[in-house]
Order: structure tokens, then C-alpha cells, then sequence
């Protein structure tokens, strides 16, 4: 019964492998698209929040200054707003501008005291379009209250959308806030505006709900979709809800209800792998072993052991006539042996003790030598599943949709890197900028610790002077050592002997040649390349040198892999088309589908010249091919556990008890009249052993009454007296 149902699990259920127009790992790729986008747009957005935030904090701690100087020190340091402004709260009056006018007649300024007075909010513009503003308060003692408005675009930054692919952002009705890279035609606004439908009502789901238990992964609520085909090419797209970094805890950003939708074109690519005549046959030639097997433990078990089963039955019963007949193989030969000549013994022939028919050369042949062959059958399905039949050689064809997710989103690893050593130097400039000389060594310090806690990325922050002495210091000990020597670079990575050390510069002008010195976490960097569906992810510099990774690494070691080191310079050559994302499928080994892009589009980090680098095994990817191989395989080790069963679970009820029972059988033959015989289980072995004890106790009475015939009669209590 087992054997049958691995037949029909492997011809029904198996065999039904997905041959739709666009591979399962197509749309997986496009759901850990829209993810990035909006694991992106969670993070600048918070960014840009606690930005404001901390620059009208530190300036409201320090001298008061004009609302000229608050936007010109903001747009020096940042410049991430489309447009920023300082308002009068009280009056309502604009005191400064800069960037694009803002829609300041959206702001309710009697609401700013509420308990989310000061949280962003979302206006639209003359132009039709949606701006964030983010809102900061200044208050100084013994002037009115101003506040900072700062506008900017709902558009995913940074990622990367490469050739026909689409970005949007949507607010929880599933309108359309922002959008990159949708082209003027009616065909594809309208497939935007189905697929904005579809995700709001998706994305009202509750994350816990929307996945699989124990799927981990994105937070938030994500997935993929089906679009409408054309010209050989089905729209596929990919949606994820804005989330926190920690399940179920809100930030500023997530609070907003947005949702990014992405979506491209897909060739459509039918596949004949799954052809359901290989799992019919398959489980073909599973039913006509197993139906081999099943017979051969028929005739060769089960038949001689109900055959004996009668004749033992037989002899108990006291039919002694008729000589047993004997089975021909192993243990039941034996029994059928041991048989006869406890029928003889029963008859009175004292030579039965040490003659009679013995089980011939066949008979030697025992029940463990039937298991092995039937082993042998099972195992001849089993095997050729596991190592040879449905394999998937190195010229699968990955499907290009796939190599291209992985180039862009690699380039959007690399730009999530970049941009976080950017935000890094930009908040120490930010800080810098707001120190006095004033300031007292617990003032920095205290400064210094707010910078450390809203911004997680810093293992040290501390305020370094022109000799190498440390005014102020948040978090571990400082790793510089000795006097700052000329001015020095803005960001840092030397060998810190296990890890690399990363330390940014910041110049605070109104100290006199000292400088904001943060020291990064190297798991800041390597938790940014951690993104299911890219492999393994590394970070290396200008020397391919390895500097982080998702997987865990030895710093500063080189690329061990040839074709890596040349992708990497592909991607970082000045000819052609420039320095920029390359992708490939490496075929030694297995399929591999790799991606290298450096780190471009300026800030402090452009000089390091690094390069991220993944690597994404192909057999792990919902392929055709792919999945018919694992599902081949998975069908052998069904098989081979199903025969361990099968012949463990007979080896244990028949095997082991059968030959309990011929050993017992030949000691009873042999004039063992002590051992009491009791069946294991009830089946046919057991019923042969009860009548083997049935046939112990005849023989037992057999001797009592052979021991009184021998003693003779008993004298009479006459004859003794009178022989006294």
C-alpha cells in the first residue's frame, strides 16, 4: 500500500510541475524587487524624518539664528529636498524659502500641538503631483516658535530600474504618488492602473496572513503578479508594503500606508521538462517492481508458512500418517523439516531424534537473502532517480528576466551602500557644523550620544582635536592614534586587524581644527547586502579585495573565483559605456548567475572605488528544468525510504520471529521439551509456533505415558503383608 501511494503521489502530484507562460522564479524575482524599493523608500524617508528632526533640534539648543542661516546650513549639508522653508508659527508668516514654493496653505498650524502635530504628511502640488512634508520645530527662549518644512518627491531613490521596468509608489486606495520609468503608452498606464487595483486590495492584508508560516523574510506585505501578455511578452510585477525594519514595530515612514509596485515585460517561455510520460512511467515501473517484490515475498513466504501453518495443525491435531511436505527455501524448509520429524517422534521412531529429511541446497537460501533481493528491485528504481534520470546539465537556460533582476538589484545594493557612507559623512558635517567653542566637553558629549542613538550605523562617534586628543566620545574606544597630520580624507577603510575599520571626517570649523570623527560598524554594511534571492553578496575595493559580505568572510582576502575578478573589472572600466552594472551566468561548477556594480554617483564613497558583488546559485530558482531535477530526486529518496520501511517493517514482524521459530522448531525437533513456544504476533508465523506448542505438549504426554509403561503395574497390599 506505501508503494502504491509513492506511485500515484509520483505520477499525479510530482509530474504536475507549472509550464505557465513565465517560470515561478520570475515572479519571485519581481517580488524581491518591489521589496528593495521599498525597504529604499522606508529608509530615506525615515532618513530624511530624523534629518530635520535632529537639525532643528541642535540649532534650537545653540544661539539663536536666522531662518536664512537654519536653510543655508540644511542645504549645505543635505541636499535631498526638492524645496525647505521656515514659517512663523504663531503668524503664520514665511521667514525663509528655498527650492520649489511649497504648498504651505495644506499645513493646519493649529494642529501641530496634537499628538502627531509634528509627524509627515502628504499634499498634493499645482502640478498634480505628491510631496512628503517633513516637519521640524525651533524654539528658542523668548522668541516665537518656527517651523521647518522641508518637501520632497515620493519616488523610490536609488534603484536601479535598467531596461523596460516600471516603478510606482501608491498610497493605501492604490492611487499613484510617483512613478519612474512608465512610458507614455495607453497599454502601459493601463496595465500600471490594474496593477495599482490589485495591490491595494493585497496590501490591506495583515503580514502575518499574506505569507507562508515560518517564511521570514521582507516584513511586510509582498508578492508578485500576472499581467496581460503582448507581442510574445506577459507583464509581471512585483509589490511590497512599506514596513519598520522589526515585525510588527511602525516607523514614520511605514505609518504613510504606501506601496511599491514594479513590473517589466517577460519573454514567455514554454517548457516540455515536465512532461507527464516520464512520472507516468516512472510510476509504471514502481507498480511492476513493487508487484515483483510483493510477488516474490508471495510465493516464497507467505504461501510455504500457510502451508506449513496447515500441516503443523495437521500433526497436532494427531494426523501423523502423511510425511510433511517440505517448502523449498530457507527458514521454512527448516521448520518443514523440523516438522516431519517431530511427526515421527510422534509415531515412536527413536532414529527421528537424528535423521530425517533435511532442507536442500535451495533451503539455504534464508529470508534475509529474499529481503536483499527484494531490496535490489526497489533500489533499481530508486537509484537511476537519484543519480542519473531528469538531471539538469550546465546548459539549462536561466531565463534573461532573471539575470537582469539580478544586475539591477545588485546595482541597488551598491547604491544603498553608497548612499548610507554619504548620510553617514552628511550627519557628522551636520553636527560639525553646530558646535561652539562654547560648548562645554558633557555638551559634545550628549550631542554625540543623540547622534549615536538615532543613527545605529556608528560603533564610536567622538570629537577629535588637531593633536590627536579626544574632547568627547559616544560609544567604543576611539582606534586613532596620534596627531590628525594635514587635513584628512572624509572616509577611511584600513585593516583593523580582524575586520576593516571604516572612519569618516568631519571638519568643525568653529573648533580650530578639530573634527567629528564616527567609526562604522562593519555589520551595518554587511546586514545592507543581506537580500533574499541574491546568493551571497560581498563588497571589495579597487584591489577586489574582499571587504564585507552577507556570509561570513575573511577580511581583505582576494576573489578566489577568475570569472568574478573579470566581471569586476568589467564593471569598472572607463571605456565604452563607462563604469556601470554587468551581469552574467558562470556554467563551471553549475549554473551560476553573478552581477558586479560599483559604487557611482558621487559623495565621499566614490573615491574608495568599491565594488558589490553577487553571486546566485541556479538550482535554487523555480525553474522547469531546476524543478524537475529536485522533484526527480525527491521521488528517489520517497522511494528509498519507502523501501527501508517497507523491508525495515518486514525484517522486524516476519523476519526476525521466522527465524526465532526455525531455531525452536530444531531444538524441539533435537529433544527440547522445556522451552514453552508463544507467538510474537498474531499472523501466520504465530499461528505455526502455537501449533508447534501444541505438538510440545503431545510429546510431553507421549513420554509421561512411555515412563508409566515402562515402571509396570503398582504391588498390592496383600502380597506385601504376606511376604512379611
Amino acid at each position: 500500500m506505501l508503494l502504491l501511494t509513492l506511485a500515484g503521489l509520483t505520477a499525479f502530484q510530482l509530474g504536475r510541475i507549472d509550464k505557465g507562460a513565465v517560470a515561478p522564479a520570475v515572479l519571485t524575482s519581481q517580488q524581491y524587487f518591489a521589496e528593495d524599493g521599498a525597504i529604499a523608500l522606508r529608509a530615506s524617508l525615515d532618513e530624511s524624518i530624523t534629518d530635520i528632526s535632529r537639525t532643528a533640534s541642535l540649532v534650537g539648543a545653540g544661539e539663536p539664528v536666522s531662518p536664512d542661516s537654519v536653510l543655508d546650513r540644511l542645504g549645505s549639508v543635505y541636499q535631498k529636498w526638492r524645496g525647505t522653508a521656515v514659517i512663523e508659527i504663531k503668524s503664520g508668516r514665511l521667514e525663509a524659502q528655498r527650492g520649489e514654493n511649497l504648498p504651505l496653505t495644506a499645513l493646519d498650524l493649529g494642529t501641530l500641538n496634537g499628538p502627531d502635530g509634528l509627524a509627515p504628511r502628504m499634499v498634493r502640488v499645482e502640478t498634480g503631483e505628491v510631496r512628503l512634508l517633513t516637519l521640524g520645530l525651533l524654539s528658542w527662549p523668548g522668541r516665537p516658535q518656527q517651523l521647518i518644512v522641508a518637501s520632497s518627491s515620493l519616488k523610490v531613490p536609488g534603484v536601479s530600474l535598467g531596461k523596460g521596468r516600471a516603478i510606482a509608489v501608491l498610497d493605501a486606495s492604490g492611487q499613484v504618488l510617483g512613478s519612474s520609468g512608465v512610458g507614455g503608452s495607453e497599454r502601459e498606464r493601463k496595465q500600471l492602473a490594474a496593477f495599482a487595483a490589485t495591490t491595494a486590495k493585497k496590501a490591506k492584508q495583515h503580514p502575518l496572513q499574506s505569507k507562508e508560516p515560518g517564511s521570514g523574510g521582507f516584513p511586510g506585505v509582498s508578492g508578485s503578479l500576472l499581467g496581460d501578455a503582448a507581442d510574445g511578452r506577459r507583464a509581471v510585477a512585483g509589490y511590497a508594503k512599506l514596513s519598520g525594519p522589526t515585525p510588527g514595530v511602525a516607523t514614520d515612514a511605514s505609518a504613510l500606508g504606501l506601496t511599491v509596485v514594479s513590473f517589466v515585460g517577460a519573454t514567455e517561455q514554454r517548457s516540455a521538462v515536465g512532461d507527464s510520460f516520464f512520472w507516468l512511467a516512472a510510476a509504471g515501473a514502481l507498480l511492476a517492481l513493487g508487484a515483483l517484490a510483493v510477488s516474490l515475498l508471495v510465493v516464497t513466504v507467505q504461501r510455504p508458512l500457510l502451508h506449513l501453518f496447515l500441516e503443523s495443525r495437521r500433526i497436532g491435531r494427531g494426523d501423523l500418517n502423511r510425511p510433511v511436505t517440505l517448502p523449498k527455501y530457507g527458514e521454512a524448509a527448516r521448520i518443514g523439516a523440523a516438522l516431519d520429524r517431530l511427526r515421527r517422534q510422534l509415531l515412536g521412531d527413536t532414529d527421528a531424534h537424528t535423521d530425517g529429511p533435511q532442507p536442500g541446497r535451495r533451503g539455504r537460501i534464508g529470508m534475509r537473502a529474499l529481503v536483499a533481493a527484494c531490496a535490489a528491485l526497489l533500489l533499481l528504481w530508486s537509484a537511476p532517480l537519484l543519480l542519473t534520470l531528469n538531471r539538469a546539465g550546465t546548459s539549462v537556460k536561466v531565463p534573461q528576466t532573471i539575470v537582469d533582476d539580478q544586475r539591477e538589484r545588485t546595482s541597488t545594493i551598491a547604491d544603498r551602500v553608497r548612499r548610507a557612507l554619504n548620510e553617514g559623512h552628511a550627519d557628522l558635517t551636520s553636527v560639525a557644523s553646530l558646535l561652539t567653542p562654547k560648548a562645554s566637553p558633557d555638551e559634545l558629549t550628549s550631542v554625540l550620544e543623540r547622534t549615536r542613538r538615532e543613527h545605529t550605523r556608528y560603533e564610536s562617534l567622538y570629537v577629535l582635536k588637531a593633536d590627536g586628543t579626544v574632547l568627547a566620545r559616544a560609544g567604543g574606544k576611539p582606534h586613532h592614534n596620534g596627531p590628525r597630520t594635514g587635513s584628512p580624507q572624509a572616509l577611511t577603510v584600513t585593516n583593523n586587524g580582524n575586520e576593516p575599520l571604516i572612519t569618516e571626517y568631519a571638519e568643525a570649523p568653529a573648533l580650530g581644527g578639530a573634527a567629528v570623527v564616527g567609526e562604522l560598524r562593519i555589520d551595518f554594511i554587511n546586514a545592507l547586502l543581506k537580500r533574499p534571492g541574491m546568493g551571497e553578496v560581498r563588497v571589495v575595493d579597487s584591489k577586489h579585495r574582499v571587504v564585507g559580505s552577507s556570509n561570513g568572510y575573511r577580511a581583505f582576502t582576494d576573489l578566489a573565483d577568475a570569472e568574478l575578478t573579470s566581471l569586476v573589472k568589467s564593471a569598472n572600466e572607463k571605456s565604452g559605456k563607462g563604469p556601470g552594472p554587468r551581469s552574467s551566468v558562470l556554467r563551471h561548477g553549475g549554473i551560476h548567475i553573478a552581477a558586479a556594480a560599483p559604487l557611482t554617483g558621487g559623495g565621499v564613497a566614490q573615491p574608495l572605488g568599491w565594488t558589490v558583488v553577487s553571486l546566485q546559485q541556479a538550482k535554487g530558482l523555480e525553474i522547469a528544468a531546476f524543478t524537475a531535477h529536485n522533484r526527480t530526486v525527491l521521488a528517489g529518496l520517497l522511494g528509498l525510504t519507502g523501501a527501508v520501511a517497507c523491508l525495515g517493517w518486514l525484517h522486524i514482524i516476519v523476519v526476525r520471529p521466522l527465524r526465532t521459530l526455525a531455531d525452536r522448531a530444531e531444538a524441539l525437533a533435537d529433544g527440547d521439551r522445556r522451552t514453552v513456544l508463544y507467538p510474537t504476533h498474531h499472523d501466520e508465523v504465530g499461528a505455526v509456533t502455537r501449533s508447534l506448542e501444541t505438538i510440545r505438549q503431545r510429546l510431553l504426554e507421549q513420554r509421561k505415558r512411555d515412563a508409566g509403561a515402562d515402571a509396570g503395574p503398582a504391588p498390592s497390599r496383600a502380597a506385601t503383608a504376606g511376604r512379611n
